[in-house]
């Protein structure tokens, strides 16, 4: 089987658009405010799911720096952690389960960390190709504040997250190629990633 891989400038404009998520991500929580500081909650515990190839190879770019007993603690936690949340959504619950790169209550891997997990807490934006427009509260504690300090849910700011989506859409298309279209839809979390292995190219995908 072939794997997946990142090129130099491809990890180069992956991680400039994450550069770009934080400072537009900074921008928002200050405005509202929102600090993470103190908060009950933890936004790793959350079921999130990702969607692209090119999130999935650079996750595993950052796991492989990792060393063999870190690597081999994550990849039993990725294992439990994908047991557990199938047992729950069978029962028709929602897993809540601690992310397998926690660790201490940080990510253990959090410079590769990916979209979702960087966009969780503030209000956003999204547009839609059919030109819908779509709004998204954020976290519990930021919904908190905004309906104490703003009118309207719709007053307080937002990040715009369109053009970084887009942006990462035009990065899938550059390490896919013009197969893009063959390669099945994913729709994973960090722990089946992690199980999974790395991502493989068109030809394994179809075997």
């Amino acid at each position: 089987m072939s794997e997946l891989t990142l090129k130099p400038e491809l990890s180069r404009k992956i991680a400039e658009i994450y550069q770009a998520m934080a400072a537009e991500y900074d921008i928002v929580a200050q405005q509202i405010p929102l600090t993470c500081e103190g908060c009950p909650d933890n936004c790793c515990d959350s079921y999130f799911q990702h969607y692209t190839y090119v999130e999935w190879a650079y996750l595993w770019e950052g796991l492989r720096a990792l060393d063999k007993e870190t690597m081999e603690r994550v990849v039993t936690r990725a294992k439990a952690y994908v047991k557990e949340s199938k047992r729950l959504l069978a029962k028709g619950e929602r897993p809540q389960l601690k992310c397998p790169l926690l660790d201490d209550k940080l990510c253990g891997l959090y410079k590769h960390r990916l979209m979702i997990c960087r966009n969780h807490g503030v209000p956003a934006l999204l547009t839609r190709p059919d030109g819908q427009q779509m709004r998204f509260p954020g976290c519990f504690r930021c919904q908190e504040i905004v309906k104490e300090n703003y009118k309207e849910e719709t007053d307080a700011p937002a990040m715009e997250r369109t053009s970084l989506y887009r942006q990462m859409a035009q990065l899938e298309s550059e390490l896919l190629g013009n197969v893009r279209h063959l390669y099945p839809k994913i729709k994973l979390t960090i722990a089946e990633m992690i199980v999974n292995g790395p991502p493989q190219d068109i030809e394994s995908c179809l075997k």
